[in-house]
């Protein structure tokens, strides 16, 4: 196990050294240059089982404005109750996209906002089926980004889903809180 640990964190530690580009100041920044990538991993195990995988790509269009795209994939495993009361168990693969436009106001505080679509399994109105269909996500929100070198970074974004659907949605609320790096 702990050579695993090892492995692990030289295989993470080499990639955020990649992920530090330098160009010169002066010069006009190349495509690749403008370009860092990203993303969220989050997992939760216990009476609810969350794994999410989101990865970006982004680009920045200046130094403080950036868009992109991103997919995601979340597993859900638990129990939840119908409109009846009734105990059900559930086992579902969510997957989508994403495009995302973050501005920095500051080198360390960003305003972030965010549309999202995602193939969920919900629940019929009567609880008798589970239907797959697609909810959309609009989100709006800021957060905060911490350099690790370079253009490595940790970011925390604290956002609010303004199409929140408490019966379709993936998400336990409205608020939305992420966590991820950047390379």
């Amino acid at each position: 196990m702990k050579k695993l640990v090892q492995i692990s964190l030289f295989m993470l530690l080499t990639t955020m050294c990649f992920g530090q580009k330098y160009y010169d100041p002066e010069a006009e920044p190349s495509f690749f240059d403008r370009t860092y990538f990203g993303g969220d991993f989050s997992f939760q195990f216990g009476d609810l089982t969350v794994i999410n995988i989101s990865p970006l790509i982004g680009y920045m269009l200046t130094p403080r404005l950036s868009v992109g795209p991103g997919i995601t994939y979340q597993y859900l495993k638990g129990e939840a109750y119908d409109v009846f009361g009734r105990r059900y168990s559930y086992d579902s693969n969510i997957f989508g996209w994403s495009a995302f436009a973050r501005y920095h106001i500051t080198p360390m505080f960003f305003a972030y906002t965010e549309y999202e679509a995602l193939k969920v399994d919900f629940p019929t109105v009567d609880g008798s089926q589970l239907v797959k269909d697609w909810v959309p996500g609009y989100f709006i929100g800021g957060g905060v980004f911490q350099p690790v070198g370079g253009r490595a970074g940790i970011g925390l974004t604290v956002l609010l889903n303004l199409l929140y659907d408490e019966r379709k949605s993936p998400y336990n609320s409205n608020l939305v809180i992420r966590a991820g790096i950047t390379l």
